[in-house]
């Protein structure tokens, strides 16, 4: 198995809205677009993008905030709301000049903002690859009930001490959901954008603030809303890459997605964090998928 801790690729900056923000793009050809969620980075498909090598541009971002891109300052409790990473983010697709043959590989909130820009850019997208996403809106009832009263914690005022001081989603929420132990080399890279208390570490607490759970936050709710009528709906080939015993795409979310037409399904060992436990099968699959999309 590929467990390896180095990074996949050097880094590239590019100046967005102001800000540096960090990606990899290696390969050539129609790019393959890798889209991390939340506290991690493009550090994540470290184990996977090889898999996906010679079969086109393979690019992973990182977030505003986030891996090796800026934070933005000032920051504060308004900061990161999923409008403003959509807003870096879709000038930063922009900018790195995708073509109208993308395949998509989302996950966490990845997968919200990659549905979202999908749905937004359908004449554009090849295929769409998704694990552990948020499929639909959510109500508490959705919510795996082991992580409910952490995560309503980070919604109220105990999560500003939670995350921004005790680091939480970092060190407890990151590693509780991978099924092996990382690495030191690997939980440092994960650390690192993050090592500093206080609001260099506001991204990971906004995120989950920006869930839409229970009708809130109503523009991500409508967000979602949109996006799932329309991937319900939607002749674009996708790949489902379901996790067992899995996490957030259980339950109501994976029933509703696994109607979603012309779509494979295979299944991986994993939490939530499944590209740490399971790459080389989500690589294959991928890489797979990909093949079936651009026949030699």
């Amino acid at each position: 198995m590929s467990l390896g801790a180095k990074p996949f690729g050097e880094k590239k900056f590019i100046e967005i809205k102001g800000r540096r923000m960090a990606y990899i793009d290696e390969g050539t050809g129609d790019p393959i677009l890798f889209q991390h969620g939340n506290p991690t980075s493009s550090y994540l498909w470290r184990n996977i993008m090889p898999h996906c090598a010679g079969l086109g541009r393979l690019i992973a971002c990182d977030l505003i905030g986030m891996g090796d891109s800026d934070k933005l300052d000032p920051s504060g409790p308004e900061r990161y709301a999923y409008a403003e990473h959509r807003d870096y983010l879709d000038a930063l697709w922009e900018a790195l000049d995708l073509g109208d043959r993308v395949v998509l590989v989302v996950h966490d909130w990845g997968s919200v903002l990659g549905f979202d820009w999908a749905r937004r850019h359908r004449e554009r997208v090849q295929g769409i690859a998704y694990m552990e996403a948020v499929t639909m809106p959510l109500e508490w009832a959705d919510f795996p009930e082991q992580d409910r009263d952490l995560f309503q914690a980070f919604r109220s005022q105990a999560g500003e001490e939670l995350v921004l001081q005790d680091n939480v989603f970092v060190e407890q929420v990151l590693p509780g959901l991978i099924l092996r132990p990382l690495s030191e080399a690997e939980m440092a890279a994960y650390r690192e954008p993050f090592l500093a208390a206080g609001e260099a570490r506001r991204p990971t607490l906004s995120w989950p603030r920006q869930i839409p759970i229970a009708g809130t936050p109503a523009d991500v709710v409508a967000i979602a809303r949109d996006y799932a009528g329309w991937l319900s709906e939607s002749p674009i080939p996708k790949l489902f890459i379901n996790a067992e015993p899995g996490h957030l795409t259980t339950g109501r979310l994976r029933d509703f997605c696994r109607t979603w037409p012309n779509q494979t399904e295979i299944t991986v060992a994993g939490a939530h964090f499944i590209q740490e436990d399971s790459p080389d099968e989500i690589g294959a699959a991928i890489a797979a998928f990909v093949r079936r999309l651009r026949p030699a």
